[in-house]
């Protein structure tokens, strides 16, 4: 018996002796060979040992080092060492030890190492990002490390990004079974986005099991992107239109009530704009904190500006031209330049900076489409402007009249209406709903002298397609137009996308020349 354990003893005290010494892999580093370096930081990275971070993180940094015996250390920040074998700290001559050094076959394994190694980070966005990065490298060395990972994962989300990265490394390894690439290639077909379908497209050397399977998942993952484009050029026509909404109604306000073709809107919708930067300007300077509500706070500001000088045009100049288009045209647009001189004379000739509120700022993922908060915070905005105002007309003595006048200006007179005030209030709330327009064009566009312009035109075709005077008709036709440029534009380009949607509408008017819905009433069958 004693002769039993004198001999485990002498078998055992070699292997106790060389427990605490660093490992095959970590004795590499200090051989000189960068092959073996580079296949070394590969083990580390699987192996699981809780040193393997610390040592490919100070090769990284420049702060491994050996001395003549191999024992590896490392440099802490303030000068001194560390031996990685016991953990505890060394006295060391610097004289006696060497930096440990890279080519870039070792540089790119630590890069790829670190990947592997965030796997196990104790925070979950961290394990995120790795994951998401080693599905991108598809690198068959990480197989081993996703899968202890994926072993102790708890979170959900992480987890899916986890078994997505392990699926692509899958596909790539030259010795994984077939059955396993299958089940690998459903894994990232129901993924569904680019990167899945450009990895199903290059797996190498695939048998005909696996080459049908991806061609099957890169077919179905191209279906599902379609889809998403469509939808994706759908929300961006949806926000084209509130913006063609938000500048045309007030036209369709005053064009339908007054009969009046005001080439100065456009310059509405600027000085709105231009209202929000002097908000902002004046929050940055006095009140830093409320920049968040500078938008909210510019909103009311832009629709009273542009509106009492809305009333101040009309009484000054629109109301001595009524019944004369020709010279309220010629007048309007002539307006529209002093409109547009005086403001480049205060605010200067250049793009003014207006900055988006946090809230409104960055996007939400939705399946494969991404909706940008500015532009949907815009079609909400629309949406309200355009309740608000329907409320307005339908259940407020002000739009009792205005609708009274629409219809039939002489009998609205002969029963006691005054119709000039009529035509003065109307003016100014057009004006001020083109302010408020100006708003929230400025979250999505260059504010200056010349942004009336850009929708000026578009804004009257609006109004026409929709119905001259009919606001059901303009939200209808603004928001039907902002979708058919969206999908015009990737064929046709922008410009011939709006030449294409105004000769549309050139046809349309033919067939019916009061748009999608004419007013009725006596004096619109007249």
């Amino acid at each position: 018996m004693r002769f039993a354990l004198l001999l485990l003893g002498l078998v055992l005290l070699p292997v106790l002796a060389r427990a605490g010494e660093p490992t095959d892999a970590f004795s590499a580093f200090s051989s000189g060979d960068y092959d073996a370096m580079a296949a070394a930081v590969t083990e580390l990275a699987v192996s699981g040992d809780p040193r393997a971070g610390a040592v490919i993180t100070a090769l990284q940094a420049g702060r491994l080092y050996a001395n003549a015996a191999g024992q590896l250390l490392i440099r802490e920040a303030d000068g001194s060492f560390r031996d990685i074998a016991s953990g505890k700290p060394a006295t060391v001559d610097e004289d006696d030890v060497r930096k440990i050094r890279m080519n870039n076959a070792v540089r790119r394994a630590a890069d790829a190492a670190q990947g592997g190694l965030r796997l196990f980070a104790a925070d979950p966005a961290t394990r995120r990002l790795a994951a998401a990065a080693l599905f991108k490298s598809h690198d068959p060395a990480s197989l081993p490390a996703l899968s202890r990972a994926l072993a102790k994962e708890q979170d959900p989300s992480v987890r899916a990004l986890m078994a997505e990265a392990e699926a692509a490394a899958m596909v790539m390894s030259a010795d994984a079974p077939e059955a396993k690439k299958l089940a690998a290639i459903a894994i990232i077909r129901a993924r569904g986005d680019l990167d899945a379908s450009a990895l199903l497209a290059s797996i190498p050397n695939p048998t005909p099991a696996v080459a049908a399977a991806a061609h099957d998942g890169v077919v179905a993952i191209q279906r599902v992107l379609q889809l998403w484009d469509v939808l994706e050029s759908v929300f961006y026509g949806l926000s084209l239109g509130s913006v063609l909404l938000l500048a045309a109604i007030g036209l369709a306000i005053t064009f339908g009530v007054m009969g009046v073709i005001n080439m100065a809107h456009g310059e509405m919708v600027m000085i709105g704009a231009y209202v929000t930067f002097v908000v902002q300007d004046v929050i940055r300077s006095e009140a830093p904190s409320l920049f968040g509500a500078s938008v909210l706070i510019a909103a009311p500001l832009a629709f009273a500006v542009a509106g009492v000088i809305g009333i101040a045009i009309e009484r000054s100049l629109i109301r001595f031209l009524y019944g004369r288009p020709l010279e309220t045209l010629l007048a309007t647009w002539g307006l529209s330049l002093v409109l547009q001189q005086a403001v480049r004379s205060i605010f200067g000739p250049t793009n003014r900076e207006v900055g988006t509120p946090s809230w409104m700022s960055g996007a939400v993922p939705l399946g494969g489409l991404t909706i940008t908060l500015n532009r949907l915070t815009i079609i909400a905005f629309a949406i309200l402007v355009f309740a608000a105002l329907m409320a307005l007309l339908r259940y407020t003595a002000l739009g009792l009249k205005m609708r009274a006048v629409t219809q039939n200006r002489a009998m609205a007179a002969a029963m006691g209406i005054r119709t000039p005030w009529i035509d003065a209030l109307t003016f100014g709330l057009g004006s001020g709903i083109a302010g408020m327009a100006g708003v929230a064009l400025s979250q999505i566009d260059n504010v200056s002298p010349n942004l009336g312009q850009s929708y000026i035109i578009d804004s009257f075709m609006v109004v026409v397609f929709g119905g001259v005077g009919n606001l059901w008709g303009t939200a209808l036709g603004a928001l039907l137009l902002g979708v058919v440029n969206k999908f015009l534009e990737p064929v046709a380009g922008a410009v011939l996308g709006k030449i294409a949607v105004l000769v549309l509408v050139i046809l349309f008017i033919q067939r019916r020349p009061r748009g999608l819905f004419p007013l009725k009433g006596r004096a619109a069958e007249a």
